[in-house]
Formats: structure tokens, sequence, C-alpha cells
């Protein structure tokens, strides 16, 4: 068991509008990230249960390969996104917001996950 303050959390910068901190156990993990206005992450799937809970600011998310479904977040809003189901959104305003993943995401913790970077 540990406890954690995200005080004590190092801040890792993304992309100059993005930035998380992370906290990984060995069957879960969850990052606290801020975006600024217009951060778009693009379409992309992966093998982990996704929760994602919007603190401030709205996010748009699209659901599927042709981003067939849509769906906005407002603060206090919390989705869970399938695994595997394609997913895209898009930060309208400032956001902040908390991941949590099941298992814990691999190509973040190695720092693969290019697809944010570009």
């Amino acid at each position: 068991m540990k406890k954690i303050s995200w005080d004590d959390v190092p801040v890792e910068q993304v992309t100059p509008l993005m930035e998380r901190k992370i906290v990984t156990g060995d069957k879960v993990m969850i990052a606290k990230m801020k975006f600024k206005d217009g951060f778009l992450v693009p379409l992309h799937s992966h093998e982990n249960e996704q929760v994602t809970q919007l603190i401030s600011g709205k996010m748009r998310f699209w659901f599927g390969e042709n981003k067939e479904q849509e769906m906005e977040m407002n603060p206090g809003d919390v989705i869970v996104i399938p695994a595997n189901l394609p997913h895209a959104a898009l930060m309208i305003g400032d956001v902040e917001e908390i991941d949590t993943w099941a298992p814990p995401r691999k190509d973040w913790l190695d720092g693969t996950d290019d697809y944010l970077r570009k």
C-alpha cells in the first residue's frame, strides 16, 4: 500500500499543450492531465479499459472507426470507454481531467505514445 499526493508526482510536459502526472499500480494506472484549448487527441484505440473524469473545461469525444458517435463531456461527467474502441477527443477551453486504465498503459510508461506527441 502507498499513499501519494498529486502535488508530489512529477509533471511530464508531453507537448506544449499537454501535461500529465502518472501514478501506477500492478493492474491499474491513473493520470491527471491538463490540456490547452484546441488540443486534439487523434483517433486511436488500446487494449485498456478507460475511465475519463472531467474536472474542468469541456471535451468532445468521437467513437468508432469512422467517428460515427459523438459525445460531449462537461465538468463532473465520467465516461467508461471499453477496450479496443477507437476514440478521439478535442479539448474545448483549457481542460483538466483524470483518466484511469486497466491494465496500465505500457505505451505511456515506456514513451512510445507517439500519437500524442505529433
